[in-house]
């Protein structure tokens, strides 16, 4: 069937199919590659990899860098830390978007109207990062894990997706009839819109999950105490200290070169082999909820 299409086209149709066609493929390699560097680097000879003879594939394949990761300490600590937090977090955000974008979405709710325009409003002006941070400290919430969870609850855009979703794709008289026969708002919630809901509330999923996961401001902001680091912190500070000890070595003298050298190799190849373990869930969360994405970000964006 293909074919013959194909064969129907004209000769300009196809040269600009075929343009086209190269030019994905080549935006594809330059968005792929980097990951694909990053796990074969991983699994290569730290000296080929410092040396740049990686290229292809991997040389050397050995398991050392992630030996050294799995027992690091402070990398599973922040791993533990970081998943709490993820399905905390989630969990937390999604009750939230539920509970404000369901009422919204209903006709009969008086002044949603008002209560949408003060919710756009916090979307373009906020307090800023003092006033957030006077607040979640008189709240006692520094140095907990409430402060990177509570001040990020809600996002205003997320309530907005999810509201158009459950007023354009979930008819309004399937919520009256069910009103008729007696259902709560609560039991309508719970019993007819979340199940069929399922492609946004994988989108809303996504989203906070990947926020979460990724999230290290706040903890730079709020956190003391390095047994409730994110795995992203740890993470920032190997990167950190790796560069901080590259500048001070490199003007020292009289310093055991081949050390500083293996120091160096260890490092860099710890780098890759942290790299994919930190983005391992999220890569393997995303195909999950794939086949959800479109459907779900693409009738909650329509205008209802």
């Amino acid at each position: 069937m293909a074919d013959k299409k194909w064969a129907r086209q004209s000769r300009g149709d196809k040269i600009f199919d075929s343009v086209n066609l190269l030019l994905i493929i080549l935006v594809l390699i330059i968005i792929l590659y980097p990951l694909y560097f990053v796990i074969i680097a991983s699994f290569s000879n730290a000296q080929d990899v410092v040396n740049g003879r990686v290229f292809i594939g991997p040389i050397g394949v050995n398991f050392e860098a992630y030996k050294k990761v799995f027992a690091h300490d402070d990398i599973m600590m922040g791993y533990r830390n970081t998943i709490l937090y993820t399905i905390l977090g989630t969990t937390i955000n999604l009750i939230m978007t539920i509970l404000a974008a369901y009422p919204l979405s209903r006709k009969d709710l008086k002044g949603r109207g008002i209560i949408m325009a003060f919710l756009a409003f916090t979307m373009f002006f906020g307090g800023g990062l003092i006033p957030t941070y006077l607040v979640v400290k008189r709240l006692q919430m520094t140095n907990t894990i409430w402060a990177l969870l509570i001040p990020s609850a809600i996002s205003t855009y997320n309530v907005v997706i999810m509201r158009t979703y459950f007023s354009t794709s979930i008819p309004y008289e399937l919520q009256e009839a069910a009103l008729i026969d007696g259902c709560s708002n609560t039991k309508i919630l719970l019993k007819i819109i979340l199940p069929l809901s399922t492609p946004i509330i994988a989108v809303m999923v996504l989203f906070y999950a990947v926020g979460h996961w990724n999230a290290y401001f706040n903890a730079i902001i709020y956190l003391t105490d390095r047994d409730k680091f994110p795995l992203q912190l740890i993470i920032r500070e190997i990167l950190i200290q790796n560069q901080t000890e590259k500048l001070m070595q490199s003007g020292t003298a009289g310093v055991d070169i081949e050390s500083i050298v293996r120091q160096q190799m260890v490092a860099e190849s710890l780098k890759y082999a942290v790299i994919v373990v930190a983005s391992l869930p999220m890569l393997i969360l995303y195909p999950i909820l794939q086949k959800y994405f479109v459907k779900g970000i693409m009738l909650g964006a329509l205008k209802g």
